[in-house]
């Protein structure tokens, strides 16, 4: 058998043509990779949700070097996906690049068609979401909610599904009834810890995240960027406590609640410049 040629494989300007290449190669069932060979689509999902969390990452910490390659690893597993559909007759690559040109195009006639681009960046999300509602009738999806994608992370699908309810009128009108609603929900976790067994608990708890979900939808706040800062701030903290328990020759397990809260609070005023 003759082996296929190396040359692209091994030509840095290759560009995209490169990448499929070598992830045909890899997929290659006599010549390629047996890991590679041996996954599917199920296989490789969480390395593409892990692959984009990581590009976020990047993002948060302004690493952009690693940017670079945290998108190319993105990239890859789109290519990763597309050659195993390939192989089953399903799409390829390029059916994927020329449905996402497609949509594109199409969700924006103020740049690619007639209409006037004088409008507000609010105006134009509107438009969007009127676009994408039409696409969804034609492909006559029942449900108004049935397209939120299941596989979201919990916090980001509350936040597409209250989103979704809103346009068709199902919403609180304000924010102070969806603060009522915090309190309510806040009650009833606190009221019922003692009452109701852990399934029972479990859903009171999933109640009170969702209406902070809503909480920080009305406020106009993305709830995962609100919490991927708290948890910064906490690692940062606590970095903190550690460092300042280890000039007295201490760790936190050799401390207690009362010294770590007070250094914790330590922690706070300097961040606020309080003296």
């Amino acid at each position: 058998m003759t082996r296929p040629s190396n040359d692209i494989v091994h030509d840095p300007d290759g560009g995209i043509e490169r990448l499929l290449e070598i992830m045909r190669r890899l997929r290659d069932p006599d010549a390629g990779c047996p890991w590679d060979i041996e996954q599917d689509f199920s296989t490789i999902a969480p390395y593409t949700i892990e692959e984009a969390y990581e590009v976020a990452d990047a993002i948060e910490r302004e690493a952009w070097e690693e940017l670079r390659g945290e998108l190319g690893d993105l990239l890859f597993q789109s290519v990763f996906h597309a050659q195993m559909a390939e192989e089953k007759g399903l799409f390829s690559f390029h059916d994927v690049a020329k449905t996402m040109s497609d949509k594109m195009v199409a969700r924006h006639p103020h740049v690619f068609g007639s209409e006037s681009r004088d409008k507000s960046a609010d105006q134009q999300t509107e438009d969007w979401e009127t676009i994408k509602a039409q696409e969804r009738a034609a492909k006559d999806r029942g449900g108004v909610l049935d397209d939120v994608a299941l596989g979201l992370p919990a916090l980001l699908r509350a936040v597409k599904l209250q989103k979704r309810a809103a346009r068709v009128g199902f919403d609180w009108p304000d924010i102070g009834e969806v603060l009522d609603k915090v309190t309510e929900e806040t009650h009833e976790v606190i009221e019922a810890r003692d009452t109701l067994t852990h399934d029972e608990l479990t859903e009171e708890v999933g109640d009170l995240l969702f209406v902070l979900a809503n909480v920080a939808r009305h406020l106009g706040v993305e709830p995962e960027a609100a919490l991927r800062g708290a948890n910064a701030k906490f690692v940062r903290r606590f970095g903190g406590i550690e460092a300042e328990l280890a000039k007295s020759g201490k760790r936190p397990e050799d401390s207690d609640l009362e010294e770590m809260d007070a250094l914790w609070n330590e922690m706070k005023r300097r961040e606020k410049g309080e003296k």
